[in-house]
């Protein structure tokens, strides 16, 4: 089976790029990233840069504007958000939002929801940042309304954070059954369980492979619990992969990268990437993401490309 990659943008900064042709910007690497045959796009869903990527007061642009306009200029690849905090918005507008963009795309639209974690960017807007615990229940409500809303004409539900009564979503979604749901984060005890009982993707943010084995078994343990077929879940991960061609091009790449993620990061060929990608899919795992921190030009997505090339041994979609 052909694995998934997913080409993540969690910086909009560019150097020498101003702020009215940051976009373009963006949209050149989302194309690239369509015609190098990756399968989603996705951006982080901050309204501050995050620690490990760069300054907070870099730039950051709006989650659900950014992809509704590569949507519009995009034909083949998967959009979403990796992950939508679940205290930034009202669950009902989210699947709405993402019901919208599902349309605007011609089916393409992917829900990425989390408990949500960044603190100062919920003080700076004055968001409620509830202890973690509260955060999980109301993602597990969340969730809940979004596959009501895709799925149902008229639902209406009541929780103890959220609730709707016969809320309408017209126009539906394009994609049978509602875009895909992918939840991000690997808590064993809750979000885990939650990505049993709703997700269709699980995305685990990197680490150390037998660590994610492990993690793999726990939430399997999770399947069996809520009685579901852990096939049914893709599972995914970050990989710090730097592609390069030679050292050179290697170094100039961990230079552009802050000292935690140049710990993290792995300088590799396409062919070691591919060798290594392999075992994680050996063990399981099903879809993996670069960030564009990493593969900041078109010649390295299109590297990226080489590398799909290599593992699912088949031609790039046109």
């Amino acid at each position: 089976m052909a694995a998934l990659f997913g080409f993540h943008m969690p910086t909009f900064s560019f150097p020498g790029v101003s702020n009215d042709k940051l976009f373009d910007r963006v949209l050149e690497n989302a194309r690239a990233a369509e015609r190098a045959g990756f399968d989603l796009v996705t951006v982080m869903d901050h309204f501050y840069q995050i620690r490990g990527i760069g300054p907070e007061t870099e730039p950051m642009m709006e989650a659900y504007t950014t992809l509704s306009a590569l949507a519009a200029q995009t034909s083949r690849i998967k959009l979403g958000t990796l992950v939508t905090g679940v205290t930034y918005r009202n669950p009902a507008l989210l699947a709405k939002m993402v019901t919208t963009l599902d349309v605007i795309s011609k089916g393409r639209a992917i829900l990425g929801i989390g408990a949500a974690w960044n603190e100062d960017e919920h003080n700076g807007y004055g968001t409620e940042f509830p202890p973690i615990a509260q955060r999980m229940d109301r993602l597990d409500e969340a969730l809940t309304i979004a596959k009501l809303m895709f799925t149902e004409e008229r639902p209406t539900f009541e929780g103890k954070y959220y609730r709707i009564e016969r809320a309408l979503n017209v126009p539906r979604p394009v994609q049978p059954g509602g875009p895909k749901i992918l939840v991000g984060g690997g808590g064993e005890r809750r979000t885990l369980r939650l990505l049993a009982q709703h997700g269709d993707i699980g995305h685990w943010f990197g680490g150390n492979l037998e660590d994610l084995k492990r993690k793999k078994q726990v939430f399997e343990q999770h399947c069996v619990e809520v009685n579901r077929d852990p096939s049914e879940v893709l599972l995914t991960v970050g990989l710090m992969l730097v592609l390069a061609e030679n050292e050179r091009d290697a170094r100039k790449l961990l230079d552009g990268l802050t000292p935690e993620r140049r710990a993290m990061a792995v300088t590799t060929t396409v062919a070691q990437a591919a060798e290594i990608i392999g075992q994680y899919m050996d063990a399981g795992f099903g879809g993996f993401t670069f960030n564009n921190n990493v593969l900041q030009t078109g010649e390295s997505i299109a590297l990226a490309g080489e590398l799909i090339q290599t593992v699912n041994g088949s031609r790039v979609p046109a």
